[in-house]
């Protein structure tokens, strides 16, 4: 099981960031941040990114879509892919039937326009559906699709008020209620990005240069990674699953262990670590999904939107030596 997602990053408001990363264009010059768009691919049984692509957040060639496609070669027949509503693409869906690897996937933009066709149910409300071929989008090249068919028998489910639509198209294998449950666990790439964001600080980069960002960014994948190892072997050395102990716990610990140089080479000290990180379990939320709002008001200074001419522009003259002074 894969989840896909993408998000946005700030960095540092230079000229080389903003020639590389442009900043949104609803933001006056000189007042925005360059923004990094990135997508990752990650492992729902452990949260670890398994790949992730990095691009400009506007302009052609650099969206979602367009870095998604540049991750399908990670994904192996038989995988399934849980993504939003935004990936619900026929193009997408059958380039991804084609290598083998079944979907779930919101129908709301597919069905508005390109089920056509009904075919024999396949259960309480759960019927195939025939998807027509659409016009080839602008991130996906004519000679992309050529292999591609021009439909596909997909199955539609209703589950809780919410459309769905996969490839996995034998409701005696895959059961209505499972793809309902299977589907909520997708709320799990949100989790993992706030992770990266949050709490390893990843919301905005320090970076002055596209180079560095591109390398800072792989080292804060890469730390994200290495705790969701420990976390992994805590899992396995206790009896439980990766997914029920707590990412900044692990973190916490790492770095008390850490500057208290005790995980160098002592294996007593290594499952102690473990035994710590596999006490603190996540509470059991079902279908919770957490709102995108902040309790907390910012504080009530003006907008900053002049740009503010920096030592850069003027540099201040030198002044002349005198005696006695440094």
């Amino acid at each position: 099981m894969k989840l896909l997602d993408g998000t946005g990053i700030s960095m540092p408001d230079t000229p080389y960031n903003q020639t590389a990363f442009p900043q949104p264009a609803s933001q006056a010059p000189g007042v925005g941040f360059p923004l990094l768009r990135l997508c990752a691919l990650i492992d729902l049984a452990s949260g670890a990114v398994l790949d992730a692509a990095s691009g400009a957040h506007c302009g052609a060639g650099h969206s979602e879509l367009d870095l998604s496609r540049t991750l399908l070669g990670a994904l192996a027949p038989g995988d399934v892919l849980l993504a939003d509503a935004l990936y619900a693409n026929y193009w997408l869906i059958a380039e991804l039937a084609a290598a083998g690897v079944d979907v779930v996937l919101p129908a709301a933009r597919l069905a508005a326009h390109r089920l056509s066709a009904r075919t024999a149910p396949r259960g309480t409300r759960s019927h195939g559906a025939v998807a027509q071929a659409d016009a080839c989008p602008a991130w996906l090249s004519a000679r992309a699709i050529a292999p591609l068919p021009e439909q596909l028998t997909l199955r539609e489910v209703r589950i809780g008020g919410r459309v769905l639509v996969t490839t996995l198209r034998d409701a005696r294998a895959v059961p209505k209620a499972e793809l309902g449950v299977l589907y909520r666990r997708r709320w799990h790439v949100e989790l993992d990005l706030r992770c990266i964001k949050t709490t390893l600080g990843m919301e905005v980069l320090r970076c002055q240069t596209p180079a560095m960002v591109e390398k800072e960014l792989w080292v804060y994948l890469l730390a994200y990674n290495l705790i969701r190892l420990l976390m992994a072997q805590a899992a396995a050395e206790h009896g439980t699953v990766p997914r029920a102990l707590s990412f900044k716990h692990t973190v916490q610990l790492w770095n008390e262990f850490s500057a208290r140089a005790l995980c160098q080479s002592d294996t007593g000290s290594l499952a102690l670590l473990f035994q710590l990180i596999a006490q603190q379990r996540v509470g059991h939320r079902p279908g919770r999904i957490e709102p995108r709002a902040r309790k907390r008001r910012p504080k009530s200074f003006q907008w900053l939107k002049v740009r503010v001419p920096s030592l850069d522009d003027n540099p201040a003259p030198r002044l002349p030596s005198q005696p006695g002074t440094c």
